[in-house]
């Protein structure tokens, strides 16, 4: 089979043929059809979790994905041949993931069915930019007549996580770069904010000087970062980060409260987005699809902040 992999930290990824790995007990193997491109690929080559995680190389990046169940493993009884299939596939100390033809994956707990309805390239969309948009929401805490500011909203977290807050009647203010603030205002902002015009929360404080009850900062890159976009948060507010920008302590002698999440791509919530989507609640917009050839421009397309929405690898168009 054809796969992306990295041969070690720090290399760029090719493209390789691979054997076609085997299912285990308590295993499904899939033949996917697309993967869906996020920014912690990359990262896990970068060495994000270098010394906390064995790495297993060559690695095959990736992980999330979309496809037919090929072969189930002993012991398997969710799944059968044949099932359409989605969820995510990264398995860091074996060395997989889903930028390839085939994956493994356990049957519990990390995949879920998929309609009929809803396309490959949709489904391998939504696990983790979707699942986590919808536990960032949730960890705000925030609930109807609330205000939230979703730093970083252009993407595919961002997108989502607007919808999601705008369905349980939160007010929603967005930073976003020009060309996709009317955009944004359709799924749901009711502000958005130009953070190429100036410090996002001073833009923001300007607009609600008495401040605002939450903040999503899926901007912020490292620990402490987040500590100037909570200036627009009133006492007692919250602050969520998906990128480990949140010093806890440092909120709460400010007496703020900060978390940091990661999103969890659990079955149940994999049933409940794909739902969404199928009904048209829940609109996850694809603006760039590559072929598997193309997968490191692909990540360096997100890691210069050109995304507008998801990324999609189409596994059948890897040439």
């Amino acid at each position: 089979m054809y796969a992306v992999i990295a041969t070690d930290f720090n290399t760029e990824p090719r493209l390789a043929e691979l054997p076609v790995p085997e299912p285990g007990p308590g295993e499904v193997l899939v033949r996917l059809a697309a993967a869906g491109v996020n920014p912690f690929d990359s990262k896990v080559v970068e060495g994000i979790l270098k010394g906390q995680v064995e790495h297993a190389f060559p690695m095959v990046l990736g992980a999330d994905g979309a496809g037919i169940v090929e072969l189930t493993g002993p012991g398997v009884t969710a799944f059968a041949p044949g099932d359409r299939v989605f969820g995510q596939f990264m398995d860091i100390e074996r060395g997989r993931g889903s930028y390839a033809e085939y994956a493994v994956a356990p049957a519990e707990g990390k995949l879920a069915l998929l309609p009929e309805e809803l396309p490959y390239d949709l489904a391998a969309a939504i696990p983790t930019a979707c699942a986590g948009a919808h536990d960032f929401v949730a960890g705000t805490g925030v609930g109807s007549g609330d205000t939230l500011l979703i730093n970083g909203a252009s993407g595919g977290v961002g997108q989502v996580a607007i919808q999601l807050a705008d369905a349980k009647d939160v007010r929603v203010l967005a930073t976003t770069p020009p060309d996709t603030a009317d955009y944004l205002r359709e799924l749901g902002a009711v502000e958005t904010y130009d953070f190429t015009a100036g410090p996002v929360s001073r833009q923001v404080r300007a607009a609600h000087p008495d401040g605002i009850d939450a903040v999503l900062d899926l901007f912020s890159g490292g620990t402490g970062e987040t500590g100037e976009i909570a200036d627009v948060l009133r006492p007692g507010g919250t602050v969520v980060s998906s990128n480990t920008a949140v010093d806890p302590e440092a909120m709460a002698a400010r007496g703020l409260r900060g978390l940091n999440l990661y999103g969890a791509a659990t079955p149940e919530t994999l049933d409940l987005l794909a739902e969404a989507v199928r009904r048209e609640e829940l609109k996850v917009h694809i603006d760039h699809r590559a072929g598997l050839a193309e997968a490191w421009d692909a990540l360096e397309r997100l890691r210069l902040g050109k995304a507008r929405g998801k990324t999609v690898l189409t596994v059948q168009d890897r040439w």
